[in-house]
């Protein structure tokens, strides 16, 4: 069984392992202009594009977001680290959220922390949440392997090579889908259910 997902194991392995991240310290400690923030992005992140053509972040995209309350104004023209932080956060979520709910869990912490010099500020926020997912990257490994070796396991039946690799992976593919769903609708529920209230 382990040198029939071994290849494929290996793939996934790589698959995440080539994922970038922006860490902390990556993050610079000044104040940029725009076309500098939209450049920092597109080569910090250049793995998660699906297409070479797609944009990270756009000039259209920061100027949406402050329009829509999502990003406190830029102060003559300049963005600070904080700003950047924000940013990522909103890169990861619009994936899978509404800007409406975005808003709902990024408001409050930047309206508490952002530009915060009395205590924890922004900066410490990244930090703390950055260090948790790193330290929870392996089982999520761990996860996506047991995943991709339980669908190897469906449709034993299937005699023909090419139909059964195609249910197996199909199968593959439900199972993560079927993750995603749960951890997005459990959060669709904390927002309506106990964030959406706190804006009230």
């Amino acid at each position: 069984m382990a040198n029939k997902y071994s290849k494929e194991i290996l793939n996934l392995l790589r698959s995440i392992q080539n994922i970038d991240y922006v860490s902390p310290e990556e993050i610079p400690d000044i104040d940029l202009y725009m076309d500098q923030i939209t450049t920092f992005m597109d080569e910090h992140l250049a793995s998660s594009k699906r297409f070479e053509e797609d944009k990270i972040l756009t000039k259209t995209m920061i100027n949406n977001y402050t329009k829509n309350a999502l990003l406190p104004p830029s102060k003559k023209k300049k963005y600070t680290k904080e700003h950047m932080i924000l940013l990522i956060f909103i890169y990861y979520f619009k994936n899978f959220l509404t800007i409406n709910d975005i808003k709902c869990i990024l408001n409050p912490i930047s309206d508490t922390f952002f530009n915060n010099k009395g205590g924890l500020n922004l900066d410490d926020v990244y930090k703390e949440i950055f260090d948790i997912q790193l330290g929870n990257i392996d089982s999520q490994v761990r996860d996506v392997i047991r995943k991709l070796k339980k669908s190897g396991e469906t449709f034993q039946e299937i005699e023909n090579d090419e139909e059964r690799k195609q249910l197996t992976d199909f199968a593959f593919i439900s199972m993560l889908s079927f993750d995603i769903w749960v951890k997005k609708t459990i959060i669709e529920n904390m927002i309506d259910n106990t964030l959406g209230k706190r804006k009230q």
